[in-house]
């Protein structure tokens, strides 16, 4: 199965925020979706194992920032690879508290919804939330980051192991490694080390 297929669905990314008993939270998702205007509710699915999880389970509320087209690897570093469980997310983070007493990040965010869940199903390993919009503002006009555009434009690529070697200034062969032996005679062309420069 080719994974990436699924990348042109026309995925949002969001920072998922709960409050529990004193403790705040939150974590990346890309699977918040409208579902209807009137009332006007939105769904959420989130894995299980994660912490923020519990705690949306526990109060049955939760905010959603919605991150544009501005924000950085880092961002998603700080809400996405590292638990709550072991790590004060909102340190050194820029953030406001709605209403709803739970917290909201406030740079490169272009809106917030706050939610209260009405009923949840259980995925197996995620739980799907349907929740009320209880409050909802714009924070800006950048356009939304899409789980598209953030694996074109601000996922790093990945790094290609840099091979050391040399190469055969005649036919182009390579020879791996690090040190080229002074007897070495190319097996394609018979030409000698000489003849060979480094990668």
């Amino acid at each position: 199965m080719d994974k990436t297929a699924f990348y042109k669905l026309s995925y949002g990314l969001f920072v998922v925020t709960a409050h529990e008993e004193g403790k705040d939270n939150g974590c990346i998702t890309n699977t918040v979706m409208q579902l209807t205007t009137s009332p006007n509710r939105i769904s959420l699915a989130i894995n299980k194992e994660n912490y923020t999880h519990g705690m949306i389970e526990r109060t049955g509320a939760f905010n959603v920032s919605i991150l544009d087209e501005s924000t950085p690897f880092d961002t998603f570093k700080h809400w996405g690879f590292q638990s709550g469980k072991n790590v004060d997310k909102l340190e050194s983070i820029t953030y406001s508290r709605a209403e709803n007493g739970i917290t909201y990040i406030t740079e490169h965010v272009n809106a917030l919804l706050c939610a209260k869940v009405t009923e949840s199903i259980d995925l197996g390993s995620h739980t799907l939330f349907i929740a009320e919009v209880v409050e909802a503002e714009s924070l800006g006009d950048t356009p939304s980051a899409t789980y598209a555009y953030y694996q074109k434009n601000i996922k790093p690529a990945p790094q290609r192991p840099k091979k050391k070697g040399w190469v055969c200034t005649v036919c182009g062969y390579i020879y791996e490694g690090e040190v080229l032996p002074e007897d070495f005679t190319c097996p394609l062309c018979k030409h000698p080390a000489s003849d060979f420069r480094p990668l």
